[in-house]
């Protein structure tokens, strides 16, 4: 069966620091791309950052400098550090698995999704 299960979501002040989790299991998990979606009420679902199965990194411009993607294939483990957030973080964030290359952020483009862990940042 295959899983993505994000965790370390929570509620943090403006400025303050979380690290996301999503942890694989079921697939091939060296061969596949992993990203982290985030969808905000009343907003659609947008792609945030993606690590390719070579380890190449991807982040969108609102959280470059700030999110940091990283990936333990010995766990099957991907990370999403985020650092100096902000209200406008706040959001569901979904860890999503796709093509080996991070090929863009269409939801279409990822086969398997995890459930999405909460994250809030109060002013």
């Amino acid at each position: 069966e295959v899983q993505l299960v994000e965790s370390g979501g929570g509620l943090v002040q403006a400025g303050g620091s979380l690290r996301l989790s999503c942890a694989a299991s079921g697939f091939t998990f060296d061969d596949y791309a992993i990203a982290w979606f985030r969808q905000a009420p009343g907003k659609e679902r947008e792609g945030v950052s993606c690590i390719s199965s070579h380890g190449r990194t991807y982040y969108v411009d609102s959280v470059k400098g700030r999110f940091t993607i990283s990936s333990d294939n010995a766990k099957n483990t991907v990370y999403l550090q985020m650092n100096s957030l902000k209200p406008e973080d706040t959001a569901v964030y979904y860890c999503a698995a796709g093509d080996s290359y991070c090929s863009g952020y269409h939801p279409y483009e990822y086969d398997y999704w995890g459930q999405g862990t909460q994250v809030t940042v109060s002013s």
